[in-house]
């Protein structure tokens, strides 16, 4: 009888991770008073804007991403913390990946695409936060609805 070798689970990344958890917190808070999200859901958008933009300033393809309309707030809520931003980026890729808006280029493909080079990087995708902008209507877009 042949034992097929048993491979090690790799435990997915979280952006959360990639800050301090005061800060995570912090920008939690902010994110949903600012948006007026729940704050299960503002957590979530938080958590996907920092595997974004980690995987934006690694890869260098900030220019061709883009965050979903649900996950573009946790993004403005990390650059309004400035300092705090502005150290991380510096910390983490050696310069500072800025916010250009493209919004008009949000599409069901280039939401697969950005999700694809999120999940490569090892981070764990919340499906639910990617659709076309189309399809939801944030803030009351939280997981119960069908885009969501």
């Amino acid at each position: 009888m042949t034992v097929a070798p048993e491979r090690p689970v790799v435990a997915l990344r979280h952006g959360r991770e990639l800050v301090p958890p005061e800060l995570f917190e912090r920008l939690t808070d902010f994110c949903a008073e600012e948006y007026g999200l729940e704050r299960c859901v503002a957590e979530r958008v938080q958590d996907q804007a920092l595997a974004l933009v980690w995987t934006m300033g690694k890869t260098g393809k900030g220019d061709t991403m883009a965050p979903s309309e649900l996950v573009d707030p946790g993004w403005h809520t990390f650059v309004l913390h400035t300092p705090e931003y502005a150290e991380w980026c510096a910390k983490e890729f050696g310069y500072f990946v800025h916010h250009a808006p493209n919004s008009k280029t949000r599409t069901h493909g280039l939401m697969v695409s950005v999700t694809e080079e999120i999940r490569a990087q090892g981070f764990e995708v919340d499906e639910r936060l990617w659709h076309r902008a189309a399809d939801c209507n944030a803030p009351t877009c939280c997981g119960d609805g069908p885009c969501c």
